[in-house]
């Protein structure tokens, strides 16, 4: 497969996709990391003399460069529907980063934008296609009849004790509820593909560690439009060893699904789905499936395929991407009044 040339625009965040490109894996066996742009020169000149990357300090120099069809993104959301216009009209695509965008008219807008264009504009959550985890999910849906859906709990923490530093992390309009905005994100994402449009939400939120202005301790509630709750727990506060495991509890009207459920949920790196169900009269059922991909991983080679013309099967549209950014939008209304906000 050749290599098709690709720039990082962004570098406070996109140094860690620059790392992704030095060592082996799917950014750097489908893409070559041709330049690096960022505002800040010193952060640009270091991750190009680390990457041995062309460097620029200025998107619209880069964009002249005919040779880069691919651009990673990875500026703060707000405002970023704006910087995609400008990308995709200069004719390249886009891999970008969660949170999409926290304006979800705007991101409507531009996706589309980008469909009639040509352009492909992916991001890591939602990925471009069910992740295997779902896909199973919705095979156990059927296979052992578990009914309509009626709650979860979802839950991930980190050991996080920030300090102000004056970018878009400091600001509670440019990142609501921060745990649930900045980790939470994919388990809102997940949830959408499973339970479907929501209706409403509620945010309870703290500042116990954090030296930000924004809260490092939240949850989210979730009422969907098909009679199903969710409460999401998103944390910068814990110290436990068992970060990131975005661990979930699914339960349907016969039976329940647990992902990554319990201690040690990435032990050997893989993630972990059980199923228990009981239909009618039957003796409960169990199954266990492990997976190797995570929550958030990067869809590169989808990517690849899919700005080399590949027709990619069952790919996201606008506006599931959008349902989820409108959960966002709401809960950024309920973290400012404390009340339950519609979505």
């Amino acid at each position: 497969m050749n290599k098709t040339k690709f720039a990082i625009v962004g570098l406070n965040f996109g140094h860690w996709i620059v790392e992704d490109f030095l060592k082996p894996g799917q950014a750097s066996d489908n893409f070559e990391l041709a330049a690096v742009c960022d505002i800040d020169k010193k952060r640009a000149d270091d991750m190009g003399a680390r990457s041995g990357a062309q460097v620029y300090y200025d998107l619209d120099r880069l964009l002249e460069r005919e040779d880069i069809p691919a651009i990673g993104l990875y500026t703060g959301p707000v405002g970023r529907s704006d910087l995609i216009r400008k990308i995709i009209g200069a004719g390249k695509h886009i891999m970008t980063t969660k949170p999409f965008e926290l304006d979800p008219d705007k991101a409507l807008a531009v996706l589309k934008e980008a469909k009639a264009l040509g352009r492909v504009v992916y991001m890591n959550s939602p990925g471009p296609t069910v992740p295997p985890d779902l896909r199973q999910i919705e095979e156990w849906r059927e296979k052992h009849q578990l009914g309509r859906p009626i709650g979860v709990r979802s839950d991930v923490w980190v050991s996080y004790r920030e300090k102000a530093d004056g970018g878009w992390y400091d600001d509670p309009e440019k990142c609501p509820l921060a745990p649930v905005f900045r980790l939470g994100i994919y388990l809102i994402n997940d949830l959408v593909r499973i339970f479907g449009e929501a209706e409403k939400v509620q945010a309870l939120k703290s500042r116990i560690f954090t030296g930000r202005p924004t809260v490092d301790n939240a949850q989210l509630g979730i009422a969907y439009k098909n009679g199903a709750i969710a409460n999401i727990f998103a944390s910068f506060c814990v110290n436990d060893g068992q970060h990131y495991s975005n661990s979930t509890t699914f339960n349907f009207e016969n039976g329940t699904i647990y992902r990554n459920v319990g201690p040690l949920a990435f032990c050997g790196g893989k993630r972990k789905l059980v199923v228990v169900s009981r239909h009618g009269e039957a003796e409960p059922v169990t199954e266990t499936v492990e997976f190797g991909e995570h929550t958030g991983d990067y869809p590169w080679e989808t990517f690849h395929r899919a700005i080399d013309g590949q027709v990619i099967e069952g790919e996201i549209t606008p506006e599931q991407i959008v349902a989820g950014l409108k959960i966002v939008a709401a809960m950024a209304r309920a973290q400012k009044s404390e009340k339950t906000e519609i979505v």
